[in-house]
């Protein structure tokens, strides 16, 4: 796929040293560095922000990493974000999970391979993109009494929250895939 990214992702000269320490980190962390991180980089404070968030969630001390990427891969199917759809459905495949599977769970979260508990905190986090009005009390104690607290819950929250975000930006400036800045 051909990209034509809006806006090429120059790095400040003064920031280029802390950008490709940042990026150097990502990548030893990942094996790569994900285009959208690459688009960040033109704004070097907003992509320190972001993959200080990023590694926070991938040391979760609490929240199961196939939740986290379920999370993300909605979302990102919600948002028709091309490349966060296949980078996490990559990352899903790589944990175990069939194509049928990621299929089914794009129809229906009650189909998402998780256990019951981690598809209710699932579910909170796809009603608070799609229907926060509709997130009730209910469903906060339905997941406390599955065994999460209250900041689990805002954690889910804060991942769909930031998948959206970041799923929009790309969208904006037409980051389609992972050759988009090659």
């Amino acid at each position: 796929m051909t990209n034509h990214v809006l806006i090429n992702p120059e790095i400040p000269a003064e920031e280029g040293g802390h950008v490709e320490r940042i990026l150097k980190g990502v990548k030893m962390r990942l094996g790569f560095v994900p285009a959208g991180l690459r688009l960040y980089a033109v704004s070097p404070p907003v992509l320190e922000q972001f993959v200080n968030m990023v590694g926070y969630f991938m040391e979760h001390p609490r929240l199961d990493m196939k939740l986290m990427v379920f999370i993300r891969y909605l979302v990102s199917s919600v948002a028709n974000c091309r490349f966060c759809i296949d980078l996490n459905a990559s990352i899903l495949l790589e944990m175990g999970v069939t194509p049928e599977q990621l299929e089914a769970a794009r129809n229906d979260a009650d189909d998402v391979p998780l256990d019951n508990a981690n598809r209710t905190l699932l579910k909170i986090a796809l009603a608070s993109i799609a229907a926060p009005d509709d997130v009730s009390q209910a469903d906060i104690d339905l997941a406390k009494a599955q065994g999460f607290t209250d900041r689990d819950v805002f954690d889910a929250v804060i991942i769909a929250a930031n998948n959206k975000a970041f799923t929009h930006v790309l969208r904006t400036f037409k980051v389609e895939d992972q050759a988009a800045f090659a």
